[in-house]
Order: C-alpha cells, then structure tokens, then sequence
C-alpha cells in the first residue's frame, strides 16, 4: 500500500521524465548580498512537524551560495509522518530551494538520520541531484578530514532502547508543542523568536550530562578511525570543541536554535546562528515570500 512518503519521494526523489520548470525560476531580488562559502552543514530541519522553523530555513538558503551543503540526518521527520500527514507550502519551499542549490550547481549530499531512516536503504544512490549517503569524508581547504554522521548511532538510547526514544521523542514532542504556542503570543507581541525548548534543556542537569557524553562518544570515534574532526548532528545542540587534538562540531537544528556550520575559502569553520543575525523576525518575510513563490509555481488549474 502507498504512502504519502511515497508520494513525497515520488515528487522530490525519483527521476523523473523532465526537469521540473521552477527549478530554472529566477530567485526573487533581495536586500542583502548573498554570502559565499565553501561548505555548509545543516541537520535536523525535521520537516513533516509544526516545529519545524521552515520559512527562517528559506531565508537562510536564499542568503547563501556554497559549493558543498551537507545535509547531516533528520531532514524529513518520517517518525511523525507516520503517525499523521503535515506538509505546508513552506516545507515544499525548503525541498525546493535545495533542489535548486542542486540543479545549479552546489554538491549536496544526504546523511540520512534516525527519523528519516527509511531512505538509509538508498544510500549509494543520487536523486534529483542530491547524494545519499550514511556518513561521508569532508576535507577542508587546510587539509583536516572530518568525518560527517547524523550521530544517532552514538545514542545510546536510539541504540540499545529505541522504545524510549520513541517515548522520549513524545515528551519531546509536547515540548515542542508548547514552544510553537509561546512563539504564537511573542508574534503578537511583536517579540523575536526566542526557543523555550532549548532553554529547558539547557537548564536541565540530566540533558546536560547527556550531551556531554554524547559529544566525547563521537570525539572517541573520530580520534579511533584517525579523522582530524567530525561534524554531527542529532542532539540539537550547536557546538564547536576541542577533544585533545580533535575538534567536534555540531551543526545545531532548524527546529529549536536555527544554527548552522559555514566553512570559508580558507578552511575556518564556524557556527551561524540565524535567529541571532535576523532577531528572529526574519520568519515574516520570508512567509510573505513563500507565499508569492507557491502563488507562482503552482500549475494552472491547480486551485481549481
């Protein structure tokens, strides 16, 4: 029996008999020059979900031009696609400016993670563009290798006990849930967007320990297979550390922090906190945007 992933890969993944036209639309004119780097990581965008923040995600991909993004796991949120079909105009927009970033020319390559684990079975293979693959090898301009995983397997709850990963992924959920409604009534208030979510878990003593560990687990990793770093996902948590003469980084989430990691010409490698550059209130525009771009791109007769 199909499913709507089905049919979301089907749209975005399979070949297909032409190239698509919106694929060759000029981007809409905007403010700010486009900044260029040499690779870009994001992870953890958990399209599929209402906490996904999508339209401060457009608005970064539309500011940036890279000749590698890695896109480090958890880019689709099949756990919750099973359970009940969400799919906005924006999170079409997101699939659609990588596409784009693709068909024009930046290498993308797919780690697929643990909520979107089904598409782990096409690993080896490339779709509209877009590599899929279970880890891979990135060496910067000054000749380090990382190694880039989405990083789950180094939880050992998704590990050993997915059943309370799963429970987890629940209380997460809710959490997550109550961050959207404080967002909803900071809007109002003509307020920035600011995550409950992540200040909680920063808060908490356990989470802290948690990430902690996680963050050694793939440092001991990196250091027994003889990579110089790793870049990571999976635990929502931006960083860049020092782990003897290994460097860790994680590339953040588009959920809770809107961070992502950015490698110059001359191989530094930073952190790039959207909301923290935009003051959150980029979401508005950019919504505005989608809005047009949906507006635009849909076929004739398609409202009809």
């Amino acid at each position: 029996m199909r499913t709507d992933m089905d049919t979301l890969l089907d749209q975005y993944t399979r070949p297909a008999a032409g190239i698509p036209a919106w694929l060759d639309l000029p981007d809409p004119k905007g403010f700010r020059p486009k900044r260029k780097y040499r690779t870009i990581w994001i992870s953890d965008i958990h399209l599929g979900t209402r906490g996904c923040n999508a339209a401060l995600l457009v608005d970064f991909l539309r500011s940036v031009e890279c000749k590698t993004l890695y896109l480090v796991g958890d880019i689709v949120d099949g756990w919750r696609l099973r359970k009940g079909w969400y799919w906005p105009d924006a999170h079409n927009e997101v699939v659609r400016r990588i596409l784009k970033m693709a068909h024009r020319g930046t290498r993308v390559v797919f780690i697929a993670g643990n909520h979107d684990e089904i598409l782990r079975d096409y690993a080896g293979l490339t779709f509209g563009g877009v590599e899929l693959a279970l880890e891979a090898v990135h060496e910067t301009v000054d000749g380090r290798k990382l190694l880039i995983t989405h990083g789950d397997a180094f939880d050992g709850v998704v590990l050993y006990h997915k059943w309370l990963a799963f429970l987890g992924d629940q209380a997460y959920g809710m959490l997550l849930r109550a961050n959207i409604a404080f967002n909803a009534v900071r809007r109002r208030l003509k307020m920035p967007y600011w995550s409950l979510s992540a200040y909680m878990k920063k808060k908490v003593k356990n989470a802290v320990q948690y990430v902690c560990s996680y963050e050694e687990a793939v440092a001991s990793e990196a250091v027994s297979r003889g990579f110089d770093g790793v870049v990571c996902g999976h635990i929502h948590c931006a960083e860049i550390r020092q782990f003897g003469g290994i460097t860790y980084y994680n590339d953040g989430d588009w959920v809770e922090s809107c961070t992502a990691l950015a490698e110059d010409f001359e191989g530094n490698i930073a952190i790039i906190d959207w909301v923290a550059e935009t003051g959150g209130h980029a979401s508005e525009v950019a919504v505005s945007e989608l809005g047009a771009a949906a507006a635009a791109e849909a076929p004739a007769g398609a409202n009809a």
